[in-house]
């Protein structure tokens, strides 16, 4: 079977990862680019007896190698030098993108343009000519809405080199006329910045005349995209329309269809499953303390946490939902103000959003801004966005505390990061990062909706993560809490009297003041620290124990029942916040090691962060003592 190996290129915003994972579906594997952290999307389609191997590469406005997306971009196409490559342009930008699409020519390589978004196009008043466009820029040119897949059988049928013509051969007297203006330039200028500058200006020349011969702009009216930006970007409005989508996906999370699921699967692991391991274990004779590690420590565990995977996966799909209509990008741009404060720009706001699902990808997503000191301050401050590891915290505390406000608890959680973000960024901003704030240059991305094929891959990609953490991290952290909760240097034991309550016992005092100073507390802080999953994998262990594992089908209710004679309501919600802004998990610590490289940064991130969770989460339960909230 031969291999064609097609590069997806563009600038962002134009669809390409709708394509990409259209092409290939579930038959694509996530890496990383040599030297990077950034995502690297590579994915088979079978045509014939012919295997396209095809990749996503980062969107990127041009080949200058500026940013770190330029010069993946530039470095794949000039080392790896792919079989052809499929330029997608943002039909409705039409100018903006064919820069990009220049460059590829320039580059010799062979290329087929998809004209995407034409739907778009058609509703700014574009009329484009594809064979004209195709005639002037000497290579194939095919039209797509790949929201709705018009368009890529085409594209498919395209994926072949003969169809992708060579610039140097296409039969454009226009290109070849713009590739020879680009060698004379080369020859006679010797100033390397005019040289830039002469170039720049040959493209946009060519470009002109080019859109000349192919595009006819007709008279617009208002789009409902402009009526929607006026009220999503609006100075008043923009931020109480942002609080309240927030509190409706909340709903849909914790009320409406993330909750009962995850009801529905806690019964059936920790009722039925446990039941039915209890009593096979218990009939096969199996020693008491293999059924206590079964089901206090694996099930009980592993359980605890597996049942939010309802909540998490729901919250991932609303996230990537917004995320593909566009609304995110709206976001960034009502922040601006209030990030400005900062010394940054709204722009900054984008990779915190990321945040909402993993801080990992969010400190990595630093990268794109403008400055040292933006992406400094960003990264330092990206920790204290909610990540959805710490969703299952939330989800347990805020039943058994908050019945019937579960959404009002969250959102007021996910907002105070957003505060405490901003207040830090203030801080470093008058301290050790002091300068203005760089000019918020954005573009908005169309309204659409994405279609749920593509969702359901992106919500996927964000919630595998937890997956593949309760089935190794947490296993093995549970394991380890039920050992240590069982034993002492006698032997076994009590679970007071065990290593993990002496361990509990140290940490404790330092949340004596806190409503929630308990060795079992302390103990779940300490390996949140591992990784946030795991204070309710801790508590579950810590909580869940049973006398008998032929009891163990009571250990769920037990929970439940003894974290809520631990704490009140004014306790448990100083522990959320705790949660919420205290030190980062090791893999985010290690992440800002190697963005800022030097280990210092990690030990003063995970510092930092852990003395504002401790003072916000102090003066939270104090204030509230004060009013009369109870103790």
């Amino acid at each position: 079977m031969s291999v064609l190996n097609v590069a997806l290129a563009g600038n962002p915003n134009t669809g390409k990862s709708t394509i990409f994972n259209a092409l290939t579906g579930a038959r694509q594997h996530i890496g990383n680019w040599p030297g990077v952290t950034v995502d690297k999307k590579m994915g088979q389609y079978a045509k014939g007896n012919k295997q396209i191997n095809i990749i996503d590469l980062p969107g990127t406005y041009s080949l200058s190698a500026y940013s770190l997306e330029e010069k993946i971009v530039k470095d794949y196409l000039v080392q790896e030098k792919p079989d052809m490559v499929v330029n997608v342009v943002d039909a409705s930008n039409i100018e903006r993108n064919l820069y990009l699409t220049v460059q590829l020519l320039e580059m010799g390589i062979p290329t087929i343009v998809n004209l995407n978004m034409m739907d778009e196009a058609k509703s700014k008043g574009y009329d484009i000519n594809l064979n004209a466009l195709g005639k002037q820029l000497g290579v194939t040119v095919i039209s797509s809405v790949a929201t709705n897949k018009q368009g890529l059988n085409q594209l498919v049928n395209s994926l072949d080199p003969s169809a992708a013509l060579l610039p140097g051969k296409a039969d454009s007297r226009l290109l070849a006329e713009h590739l020879q203006q680009i060698e004379n330039i080369k020859k006679t200028e010797k100033d390397t910045e005019l040289i830039e500058e002469r170039i720049i200006e040959a493209r946009y020349e060519f470009i002109n005349k080019v859109l000349e011969k192919a595009l006819v702009i007709n008279e617009a009216v208002e789009s409902w995209h402009d009526k929607l930006d006026n009220l999503f970007t609006n100075r008043l409005l923009g931020i109480p329309i942002f609080i309240g989508i927030m509190y409706m996906m909340f709903q849909l999370t914790f009320a409406w269809v993330g909750q009962p699921v995850s009801d529905l699967l806690d019964e059936l692991v920790n009722g039925t499953l446990l039941e039915w391991v209890g009593g096979a274990m218990a009939a096969m004779g199996t020693a008491e303390w293999l059924q206590s590690l079964v089901a206090d420590g694996i099930i009980g565990g592993v359980g605890s946490v597996v049942v939010f995977v309802p909540l998490i996966f729901t919250l991932f799909f609303l996230i990537s939902f917004l995320d593909g209509t566009g609304y995110m990008a709206r976001v960034a741009f009502i922040m601006d103000r209030a990030m400005r404060r900062i010394g940054l720009s709204g722009k900054a706001f984008l990779p915190m959003l990321v945040g909402f699902g993993c801080s990992v990808p969010a400190i990595m997503g630093a990268r794109a801004l403008d400055t040292e000191k933006d992406r400094r301050i960003a990264i330092l401050i990206a920790p204290f966005m909610s990540c959805g590891a710490r969703l299952p915290v939330y989800a347990l505390f805020a039943a058994l505390f908050f019945p019937g406000s579960e959404s009002t608890v969250v959102l007021s959680l996910y907002l105070l990061g957003i505060v405490i973000a901003i207040v830090m960024g203030l801080i470093f901003k008058s301290t050790y990062f002091k300068g203005d704030a760089e000019p918020f240059l954005m573009e908005l991305p169309p309204y659409r909706i994405p279609t749920l094929r593509t969702v359901l891959l992106q919500t996927w990609e964000k919630g595998k993560g937890f997956l593949v953490k309760a089935g190794t991290i947490i296993f093995s952290m549970s394991v380890i809490i039920w050992f240590l909760s069982s034993y002492n240097l006698s032997g076994s034991a009590d679970i007071a009297d065990s290593f993990l309550a002496a361990i509990g016992g140290v940490i404790a005092p330092l949340f004596a003041l806190h409503g929630f100073g308990t060795w079992q507390t302390g103990v779940a802080v300490l390996t949140g620290i591992l990784a946030k999953e795991a204070v309710v994998s801790t508590l579950g262990v810590i909580y869940g124990i049973s006398e008998v594992a032929e009891e163990a089908v009571q250990a769920a209710t037990q929970l439940q029942g003894s974290i809520g004679a631990t704490f009140t309501a004014l306790s448990a919600y100083a522990f959320l916040v705790f949660t919420l802004l205290y030190t980062p998990c090791m893999a985010a610590l290690g992440t800002i090691k190697k963005e800022l490289g030097s280990f210092k940064w990690a030990l003063f991130a995970a510092a930092y962060t852990f003395a504002v969770a401790w003072l916000v989460s102090l003066l939270i339960y104090w204030i509230g003592l004060l009013l009369g909230f109870g103790g």
